[in-house]
């Protein structure tokens, strides 16, 4: 069903995740009533999309993204597109190849709120990406498993082993890999958090998440697998196929993402800005904690 609302087209693409917005040309001028509808519409969809947005350039992009709020840096440790250090490209070709559920940045204690994505070259066929709905994952665990959960912490770092983790290898996705790690963080996150908005509970875990407080090795590895099962059930997803110009919004704190590696050497660029986000807060109001890295210099919108 279209929701026509504030001048722009809202049209739901799955059951409990996605939508696209039509009618609406991005960039920096667009007006408060239009970004208020989009901002609504991305609250109740989770993932926004829209098509055919080719007239963005790099400082479009970055105008409309500061709309939705303060910007973060491009990345807290694997740098930015050249002479624009709001900017991460998520390029292919340099080993930038997310294949895992993740949330974005939840190594840190103040993961971005909102991410914008463009895509700048995509390859023929292949490439998508899916998200999945953490707010309907956490609905969906029995009773029993939700109560447990929410009183749950879950420790988050950049030190990621891809190749053993993610089979995940080649030259140029070592050397990602490499920046990725270049500079530790570690963070304790609640498995639950209260989406700081809508007041919804949302999992918090995802691909950083590396083990749970409390758990011996094994038991962290078998819940954590129970509770992503439970996020990333079909049902909980929707998948976008992308064209060049396709913009891509999503709240990063209601969802999770999979770039979907199936298209071998051909060429997929995309551009992405982040919006700074808050300290999750827990089921029982306790807030996360840094344990090792200053993030202050990532956070800062100059």
């Amino acid at each position: 069903m279209t929701v026509t609302s504030s001048d722009i087209q809202v049209v739901p693409l799955a059951g409990r995740i996605g939508a696209e917005i039509g009618g609406v040309r991005l960039g920096g001028n667009l007006g408060r009533t239009v970004v208020a509808g989009i901002r609504q519409a991305l609250l109740a969809h989770r993932v926004v999309f829209f098509h055919g947005q080719d007239h963005l350039d790099t400082d479009d992009q970055i105008a409309f993204a500061r709309l939705l709020g303060p910007l973060t840096r491009s990345h807290p440790t694997a740098g930015s597109l050249a002479d624009q250090a709001k900017v991460f490209a998520v390029d292919a070709s340099r080993g930038v190849r997310t294949s895992y559920w993740h949330t974005d940045v939840t190594f840190i204690t103040s993961p971005p709120a909102i991410s914008v994505l463009r895509a700048v070259r995509v390859p023929s066929h292949g490439g998508d990406t899916m998200w999945a709905s953490t707010v309907a994952g956490y609905s969906t665990l029995p009773d029993e498993l939700r109560g447990a959960v929410a009183r749950l912490w879950a420790r988050h770092t950049n030190l990621i082993d891809h190749a053993a983790k993610y089979g995940d290898d080649g030259e140029g996705r070592r050397d990602y890999n490499a920046r990725f790690a270049s500079r530790p963080f570690v963070t304790d996150h609640p498995m639950v958090r209260i989406h700081p908005e809508t007041g919804e509970p949302a999992i918090l875990l995802g691909g950083h998440a590396q083990h749970i407080r409390g758990l011996s090795r094994s038991e962290s590895a078998r819940l954590h697998d129970v509770v992503q099962d439970a996020v990333t059930r079909p049902e909980n997803t929707v998948r976008w196929r992308w064209h060049a110009g396709d913009v891509a919004i999503w709240d990063n704190r209601s969802t999770q993402h999979y770039a979907i590696n199936d298209y071998g050497d051909f060429p997929r660029m995309m551009h992405r800005v982040t919006i700074a986000g808050d300290v999750p807060v827990g089921a029982d109001g306790s807030r996360s904690v840094a344990i090792e890295g200053d993030a202050s210099e990532y956070l800062s919108d100059e």
